[in-house]
């Protein structure tokens, strides 16, 4: 075991103590510690090693202090054992780090309010991309530039370092950060073999499942180090339930083009309803959804040393990630409709709106209700090899040379809906007026029970293309997709000391090759069913959902249970999946082909992208003294030409290919130092030109064609890269081995912005065939279209405090705390453009930016036992400037998540440990409107309690 060296602390009186509780006194706490460090010693000293936690702690700071650009580092505690259960979790206690979470679980960061899509991330020195999909509204499919984090096992990695600052040595493609994250290594291990292992029991508590997680790692090097090799494997399981109430969207009169006709109609109601200030649910719902995910991560590391002078490390990295997913919704899709869809229209009984313009409740006729069932298989599979030369020609030159390609691939290869309905129901009501989270809906029919007098199958007569004009069909919709990336990376480093301890000369060239591709296909006619086959009762294909709201504290009167497709008994029933045009004497003609390049509907999401970045760099590394301090850090340029080439379909006929290349070149100058006032005291300062690159499915040549929805989507391929000059400035103060205290500036001049323009015009207009559209619309029918489009940017600039206090100063067991908080504040001015305005620029903050954001981590640590409770908290952030359908902004509100874990050491091999995670049960409350912040989605996944134990070989 440990010991600690430890002084007599003073007495602390009971004022002193009350003080603390409060947290008056630890803003005192480093002159405090220092006063005790100076004051003679009573008592003789133990000689120490620090592990656990605190040393983790203590390991980060080093590395940051010793790093000459500004940069946060988080430690593995042990062997295998990364702070947190997932990455992006543990990356959201670094200063100016947020998080987006999707069913519960980390899955992309935003630094500095820049986005997932300005930072790049490396695992083992080479760029990679990984990517998943999620839930609608947390993104969907990735087909971006952005990191999924949920793909990785926590246990695999040692370290992440967060680069806030650029230098020329460092891959460029990043506005907000670079994020190395790193496998471990045999090297880094002692002489002979190492070997842990883990084992947790996962349970949630709104899901009632317990579910495993299981880890282990393997490491030898021989004595003489001259060889090495690791192995390390984790694999999870995670059965979620969410649930929660969600909209989509809210429209107003004016957007839904008079969506309350007069036929049945309260005037007063109606004009309410149709009066271009007020606004509507589109998709009023509630719904659960249903996740299992298993996780398998696998490293392995060679490490071989020829000679003393050369090392070769070879590194693998596999991830898998499996999921389904199960989304079942009650819902009223009558307030999504047009004027121009030919179905008759809601009738206005009663309305009630507030000041700010949003609904308050309504009472309406002629409503269509739906359950909807989705499915969802999900997989995502990683592999990265990496081939790494460290070679010493002499004392003072030194070559790297690193080799490896990336590749993620992920498919979808189900995901399927279906429906069952109820047409033109009379006496449906929605009220927000207790809660506007959750409100009372009622519906005037029994939605536990089948038709007559509840939900049913609405289909298509035998050999009819379509159903009445009265009424909703039924619907199955098939839509399976994927995308793969693939980075070739290679890159070679030469440092040359001019004059060693003071002058380094560095230079290196890299090149990197990038591909993807997506594609998706559809149901040729997706909103239509037919009768079910003959011998088939229709309630065999249906089940019932029970148990609703656990976690929710529901208003009286909310169904906690409805019916809803039974998908396997309808595949089955109909063979859906056979992707074939057949017949059959009851149902008649059932198309169930896919298709892809010739559907509107898909097409869009058809395309692909090749990328070629080639740069090099010189960087000159010093080391002086400025009137007798230490000053260091290093300047240097960076050249890279990007030539990209992106392919897609065009919406004439049935898809013409098209293909659009461009390139560009770039010079991006850099700057860090750091001047040590002190040996505790440095301060920084950084500027650089930085660049991002557009988002690959903004570099899309082809559109989309949605006739359901009525919208058309479409790419460009010309887009210019994101552009922007930094500056940063930092003061830190390592007042102890643990103890930090930091404030940050920083500003960001945004050359460049693109932001999706978004606008609505006749068919007609837009040049496409007319033949692409259903019976029911016509040239006059009005489309949204949307297109990525460069704008003028804007600024960023904001501040960030950092403070690690270790409570050494205080008696007894208290001695063992310490704390870590920091806080972020942001603000940015970027032009957008408004549509709806004549194109007009209005000025908003950055899409993803939370003003402000604060971590606090209160933690014990013995030696023994160890604690830890940690809240982290972001504010709200805008997700869409302009919104859609007359909407000023779309957005997510405040988050505060409250997590805690503890571990206690049997004895030098045998650890136990316990974990909770959001212990608050927070909601995900998705918003639109900043003057009603009306919701959009607002669920919760609820709490998560891991148990287990660690052993150590």
């Amino acid at each position: 075991m440990q010991s600690r060296r430890r002084a007599t602390a003073p007495r602390l009186n009971p004022l002193a103590l009350c003080l603390l509780g409060s947290g008056t006194l630890l803003a005192f706490a480093p002159a405090g510690a220092q006063s005790q460090a100076a004051a003679p010693q009573t008592q003789a000293m133990e000689t120490v090693v620090v592990t656990g936690f605190r040393a983790s702690l203590e390991s980060a700071l080093n590395k940051k202090r010793e790093d000459r650009g500004i940069v946060d580092v988080i430690k593995a505690e042990d062997i295998g054992k990364f702070p947190d259960t997932n990455l992006a979790e543990s990356l959201q206690r670094v200063p100016g780090v947020v998080i987006d979470r999707d069913a519960g679980e980390g899955r992309s960061i935003t630094v500095r309010g820049l986005g997932a899509d300005f930072t790049r991330v490396r695992i083992n020195g080479l760029e990679a991309l990984a990517t998943t999909g999620g839930t609608d509204s947390s993104g969907g499919a990735n087909r971006s530039r952005g990191f999924d984090f949920n793909v990785f096992a926590s246990e695999l990695f040692s370290s992440i370092t967060v680069r806030k600052s650029a230098s020329a040595d460092v891959d460029e493609g990043s506005l907000g950060a670079t994020v190395d994250l790193q496998t471990g290594r045999p090297f880094d291990f002692k002489r002979g073999w190492t070997a842990t292992a883990s084992a947790q029991g996962r349970y949630n508590d709104l899901s009632g499942k317990t579910t495993p997680r299981v880890a282990g790692l393997v490491s030898f090097t021989d004595e003489s180090r001259r060889f090495g090799a690791l192995m390390s494997v984790a694999y999870s399981e995670r059965k979620v339930l969410e649930e929660g109430f969600s909209t989509v969207r809210w429209a107003n009169g004016v957007s839904s083009q008079g969506l309350f006709a007069t036929a049945g109609s309260d005037p007063a109601a109606l004009a309410a309803s149709n009066n271009a200030a007020n606004f509507h649910p589109r998709l009023p719902r509630y719904g659960r959804l249903t996740h299992d995910q298993s996780r398998l991560g696998v490293t392995s590391s060679f490490q071989f040393r020829p000679g003393e002078n050369t090392l070769v490390s070879a590194d693998l990295m596999y991830a898998k990630l499996e999921a389904t997913r199960q989304e079942d919704f009650l819902q009223a899709i009558s307030f999504s409709r047009t004027g121009t869809n030919g179905k008759p229209q809601t009738s206005v009984l009663q309305s009630v709106y507030d000041a700010s313009g949003e609904l308050v409740r309504g009472v309406y006729n002629g409503v269509d209700i739906r359950s909807e069932s989705r499915f969802d298989e999900l997989s995502t599979e990683f592999v990265q090899p990496t081939l790494s030369l460290e070679h010493d020609f002499s004392d003072t030159l030194r070559m790297s040379v690193k080799l490896g390609q990336g590749k993620s691939r992920f498919r979808n290869p189900v995901q399927t809906t279906t429906t069952l309905d109820a047409n033109n129901v009379n006496g449906y009501t929605i009220d927000f007026s207790g809660n506007s989270r959750l409100p009372v809906i009622s519906y005037p029919i029994s939605v536990t029970e089948l038709s007559p007098g509840g939900l049913g199958f609405v289909t298509a007569a035998a050999g009819a293309a379509t159903v009445p004009a009265t009424l909703v069909s039924s619907e199955i919709r098939i839509r399976p997709l994927g995308a793969t990336n693939r980075n070739d990376n290679g890159q070679v480093d030469l440092s040359w000391d001019l004059v060693p301890d003071r002058y380094t000369l560095k230079a290196g060239m890299s090149y990197k090759r990038f591909v993807f591709d997506t594609f998706e296909s559809r149901r040729t006619n997706e909103a239509l069913m037919y009768a079910p086959p003959s011998g088939v009762a229709a309630s065999s294909l249906t089940t019932t959902l029970t148990g609703f709201g656990k976690g929710l504290n529901l208003p009286a009167g909310v169904p906690t249970s409805w019916i809803i497709p039974n998908l396997g008994a309808i595949a089955a029933a109909y063979d859906i999946y056979c992707n074939c045009l057949k017949s059959g004497p009851a149902g008649g003609p059932g198309d169930f082909r896919l298709t892809s390049i010739s559907n509107g509907s898909a097409r869009g999401n058809n395309f692909g992208a090749s990328e070629k970045d080639e740069g090099a760099y010189v960087m000159l590394d010093f080391s002086e003294r400025v009137s007798s301090l230490p000053l260091r850090g290093n300047v240097g340029v960076r050249y890279v030409r990007t030539s990209q080439t992106a392919s897609g379909f065009d919406s004439v006929g049935n898809g013409t290919p098209t293909q659009e290349a461009q390139s560009y070149t770039d010079v991006l100058p850099s700057l860090n130092v750091a001047l040590n006032l002190s040996r505790e005291l440095i301060l920084r300062a950084a500027a650089a030109k930085v660049m991002a690159r557009p988002r690959l499915n903004d570099l899309n040549p082809g559109m989309s064609l949605n006739t359901a929805n009525q919208t058309i989507t479409a790419g460009n391929p010309t887009l210019k890269p994101y552009r922007a000059k930094t500056l940063d400035f930092n003061g830190e103060w390592y007042f102890s081995k643990e103890g930090f205290l930091g404030v940050g500036l920083f500003y960001k001049d945004i050359d460049t912005y693109i932001q999706s323009l978004r606008g609505s015009t006749r068919y007609g207009d837009t040049g496409l065939p007319l033949s692409s559209l259903p019976n029911s619309q016509n040239a006059d029918t009005v489309y949204a279209i949307t297109t990525p489009i460069n704008t003028e940017g804007g600024s960023l600039k904001g501040i960030e405090l950092n403070w690690q206090q270790p409570f050494k100063f205080l008696p007894g067991v208290l001695s063992n705390t310490g704390m870590q908080f920091n806080y972020t504040y942001v603000k940015s001015n970027v032009a957008y453009r408004d549509s709806a305005a004549g194109n007009a620029s209005i000025v908003d903050n950055l899409i993803g930016l939370s003003p402000r954001s604060a971590n606090v981590s209160i933690y014990y640590d013995d030696g023994r036992f160890s604690a830890r409770l940690s809240t982290s908290y972001r504010s709200a952030f805008l997700t869409r400037v302009p919104g859609q359908n007359n909407n000023d902004v779309e957005g997510t509100n405040a988050a505060l998540n409250v997590d805690m874990s503890l571990s206690y050491e049997w004895d030098d091999r045998l650890t136990f440990t316990f974990e909770g995670t959001n212990l608050n049960n927070r909601a995900k409350d998705q918003f639109v409107s900043r003057s009603r912040n009306s919701p959009v989605v607002y669920n919760v996944t609820g709490r998560e309690f891991l148990f287990g134990a660690r052993y150590k070989f």
